[in-house]
């Protein structure tokens, strides 16, 4: 077995060299010039959160980073700057502001300062994470993956809905996965009390971001808001942190990763299309994948799901007592 091995990786690097070779080097869609708009990206200071920033900066944005982590966030802002350019004034700017998704006193404080300092919202990327770790809580008493996947958005959005508003036509647009399809919304266990596993938990995040997504496009009709969801694919970030890869299986895995998975600008393609393109000017409650709409399973197009969903969560982040 040992002495295969080194044929098994020379020919897994070829046919990676081949595969890059044909799928060549995407870039993120420059769908014209956002100037004037500004935009909120939650996550965005690694991965596709910060992939989407910078090209929404190059797009002459104004970007707002909502992260958890200010130094990090600091730190991405000035590498993004020094990648994209810094512009004159009203050319696009970057902004890092502290949001922690895990903290609904945090969110609202965010949102409290953006309601404060920002005249207009065009659009909100609920982009940030967690991806399969270990059972934790939030600062909140929420199972870690429900609360900042789903609840922390869930409370974002709707505290910035009469921005959006006031700012349409404006875009919500929901970064969701294709693990979505392995989820189930069990409304007798939401907080992961009774069981958990990580795999199911994070799946059932993402079906959440669709059902929110649709029932929200539902509730904004005839108000210039528009909301759609996406999954990015296979993208290589470091959102799967809290995934172990056996010690021998990692220079293999890298290489599979490195040939077969996008990078982050070519996962936050879709995001720039929804966040900016005309293509989707009026276009809501939909579901894309690699920048066109796919369809959904039906279990992600139950409406009376998706309102008992978005009544429970209403009362979980304090919206309703």
């Amino acid at each position: 077995m040992a002495a295969a091995l080194p044929a098994l990786a020379l020919g897994a690097g070829l046919l990676a060299a081949a595969w890059r070779w044909l799928r060549g080097t995407a870039r993120a869609l420059t769908a014209g010039s956002m100037r004037g708009k500004t935009v909120i990206i939650t996550g965005a200071n690694s991965g596709l959160g910060r992939a989407a920033a910078a090209e929404l900066l190059r797009m002459r944005a104004r970007v707002i980073m909502g992260c958890r982590d200010r130094a990090r966030a600091e730190r991405a802002a000035r590498e993004i700057r020094a990648e994209v350019g810094e512009r004159a004034e009203g050319e696009g700017e970057l902004v890092v502001r502290e949001l922690d998704l895990a903290s609904l006193r945090s969110v609202r404080a965010f949102c409290h300062r953006v309601l404060q300092e920002e005249s207009r919202l065009d659009v909100l990327i609920n982009n940030a994470g967690v991806f399969q770790c270990p059972y934790m809580k939030t600062e909140d008493g929420f199972e870690m993956q429900f609360g900042v996947n789903h609840l922390g958005h869930f409370l974002l959005t709707n505290l910035l809905l009469g921005l959006l508003k006031n700012s349409a036509p404006s875009r919500v647009v929901v970064v969701s996965s294709k693990l979505y399809k392995y989820g189930e919304i069990n409304f007798e266990d939401l907080n992961s009390e009774i069981s958990y596993n990580k795999s199911f938990c994070y799946s059932r995040s993402k079906l959440a971001n669709i059902l929110f997504a649709r029932e929200l496009a539902r509730r904004l009709e005839g108000t210039g808001v528009t909301v759609n969801s996406l999954h990015p694919g296979i993208v290589r970030t470091n959102l799967g942190r809290h995934v172990n890869i056996p010690l021998l299986a990692k220079p293999l895995f890298n290489l599979v990763s490195w040939a077969f998975f996008k990078t982050p600008l070519e996962g936050a393609q879709t995001s720039i299309y929804l966040a900016s393109s005309p293509d989707v000017e009026g276009v809501t409650g939909k579901y894309f994948g690699d920048c066109k709409e796919e369809e959904l399973l039906p279990k992600a197009m139950d409406d009376l799901v998706a309102r008992k969903l978005w009544d429970i969560s209403e009362v979980m982040v304090g919206l309703l007592k």
